[in-house]
């Protein structure tokens, strides 16, 4: 499993993509990350580069004043040889340092203008005096070389304008990653499990020191100016099981024994500038394809767990293969959805898009403000084993593994109180039931938090977490199919759980270049596996994320 590679996501316009890093959540618009990146217009760059307009009078540049020392000089050249233009706002910027290639193209722009005149009447004191022709032919010797190099550069320019239009575009393949190297251990603990009786009667074997290593390639292959190929290659070894309960994971826990495995093959394309379309067959789900209102989500960089990420609703399905879409229908306000499907087991026993596990899912990103993010969203899921995929808390829901068809509701807010301070929360509520019998059983789960952009030094970040992972609240499924049950006497019978798990988490991440992040941190759990009498579990955690 891994929690989501990008880093932070970033406010952006939609009129410019290029992969970015190894971020495998993109943008449209000035919404958070998702499935296309983006760059920021700089508007005063912009401003700067249009093209300047013609003026016809000294009145309409207004920031030029009767009183400025220039004022008359500026007047002649505008209303009585017509050669000066000024910016698209009608400003004049007559503050602004000139270069003598500025300078060059504005003395061509007036001669040229003076040639006209001089070409339709004869030389006046009304057109152009003597005095005049003599300081204007003094002007052209004096520049002439400078003239011939803007002519030259002009003509330069041309051509490799030309060129570049033949030419927009060739195939290439960006090469991004990221390794991850985190040690662990946590304190030892007893359970309260087989059965669950107010008896502490396991060990926790897990509890020495262990290391967990991850690295992540990705290859953004553009195919058009407006979509490319996306593939990401994992290579990982290390976990922090075994363990007495799923109340807690390493957000970049993800063991192949260190085989080489394809977590995203997909093709991203930017249909307009506002709708986006993600399809293929790996990393098509809700981490890669929505926005995430958390701006510091990230298992590189974030928070250290899985379950302080993001809400586990939007893990639900674990999804592999299937479309994904991201419409910014408004400035603030935008909807991702997608279908995607996951078969449990060896990947040559997947069958297709429609069987295993499948999940339609929607989300409704509003940003109502520039500091506030809020999200909505509801999936749809059918898990042919009964288990959600969330990794954490209560995620299989039926003691017998039976099917399962969940509905699932949530929201995530995240508001930016200062530059130095943001606080958020969220919270999910999911009901089930066997397809075809009676019964339901359903699950909450909640989060809030603070972070702490650039405590102490710029790059670095601070946060504390505390949440509840998913918690079966009631479950009056078929007898023996009701977990809380099953794990008390083995019967299975109606009810929910009887404690409740609260995960506190706080850690520290330094910048020590901009490739390098070292994230020291401790997680402490309360009753784990929602059971009063087991002991608490204290986990101490040493990060370290090199990206390049």
């Amino acid at each position: 499993m891994i929690a989501g590679l990008n880093g932070g996501s970033q406010t952006a316009s939609a009129q410019d993509y290029t992969n970015t890093e190894t971020e495998t959540s993109l943008s449209l618009d000035n919404q958070n990350s998702s499935i296309f990146p983006t760059a920021a217009t700089d508007q005063g760059v912009k401003e700067d580069t249009e093209a300047m307009a013609q003026v016809t009078s000294v009145s309409q540049l207004n920031d030029v004043q009767p009183s400025d020392w220039a004022f008359t000089a500026l007047q002649s050249l505008v209303e009585r040889y017509n050669c000066i233009a000024g910016y698209p706002n009608n400003s004049f910027r007559g503050d602004r340092a000139v270069t003598r290639y500025e300078f060059a193209a504005g003395m061509n722009a007036c001669l040229d203008k003076i040639n006209q005149i001089i070409a339709v009447a004869a030389p006046s004191a009304e057109l152009v005096t003597r005095a005049d022709l003599e300081t204007i032919k003094r002007l052209q010797t004096e520049f002439s070389s400078e003239l011939a190099t803007l002519r030259g550069r002009v003509d330069s320019l041309e051509a490799r304008s030309a060129e570049i239009q033949a030419n927009q575009f060739s195939t290439t393949t960006k090469l991004n990653g990221l390794l991850i190297v985190g040690v662990q251990g946590r304190s030892s603990n007893r359970g309260d499990v087989n059965p669950r009786d107010g008896v502490k009667d396991s060990d926790d074997n897990g509890t020495n020191f262990n290391v967990v290593n991850f690295s992540y390639l990705s290859l953004t292959t553009q195919l058009t100016p407006r979509s490319y190929l996306f593939t990401g290659l994992i290579a990982a070894d290390g976990t922090t099981k075994p363990k007495l309960s799923n109340d807690f994971a390493l957000s970049y826990e993800y063991p192949t024994d260190n085989t080489l495995t394809v977590t995203d093959l997909n093709y991203r394309w930017l249909v307009t500038d506002k709708l986006a379309v993600m399809v293929g067959t790996e990393g098509v789900n809700m981490t890669n394809a929505f926005r995430g209102p958390v701006r510091v989500e990230s298992a590189a960089t974030g928070p250290l767990s899985w379950l302080a990420q993001r809400n586990p609703i939007l893990d639900i399905g674990f999804g592999h293969g299937g479309i994904a879409i991201d419409w910014q229908f408004a400035k603030r306000a935008s909807v991702q959805a997608l279908y995607t499907s996951y078969t449990p087991g060896n990947p040559s026993q997947r069958n297709g898009l429609f069987d295993g596990t499948t999940t339609t899912a929607v989300q409704l990103l509003l940003t109502p403000t520039d500091s506030v993010d809020l999200s909505l969203y509801y999936v749809n899921n059918y898990a042919s084993n009964g288990c959600l995929l969330t990794f954490v808390g209560d995620e299989c829901l039926t003691a017998t593994n039976a099917p399962l068809q969940t509905n699932a509701y949530g929201g995530t807010v995240s508001w930016q109180i200062s530059s130095r301070v943001t606080v958020g929360a969220w919270g999910g509520y999911t009901t089930s039931s066997i397809p075809g019998r009676s019964g339901s059983v359903d699950t909450t789960n909640y989060m809030v938090f603070l972070n702490f952009p650039d405590l102490f030094a710029p790059g670095n970040l601070g946060g504390i977490y505390v949440g509840q992972p998913p918690k079966i609240t009631s479950s009056n499924l078929p007898v023996g199919n009701n977990v809380p049950d099953f794990e008390n006497t083995g019967l299975g019978r109606a009810g929910g759980q009887p404690g409740t798990t609260t995960q506190i988490e706080a850690f520290y991440r330094f910048r020590m270049t901009d490739n390098i992040y070292i994230t020291p941190g401790i997680i402490h759990i309360l009753e784990p596996g929602h059971t009063p009498d087991s002991d608490p579990i204290t986990i101490g955690i040493l990060r370290s994320t090199f990206l390049f």
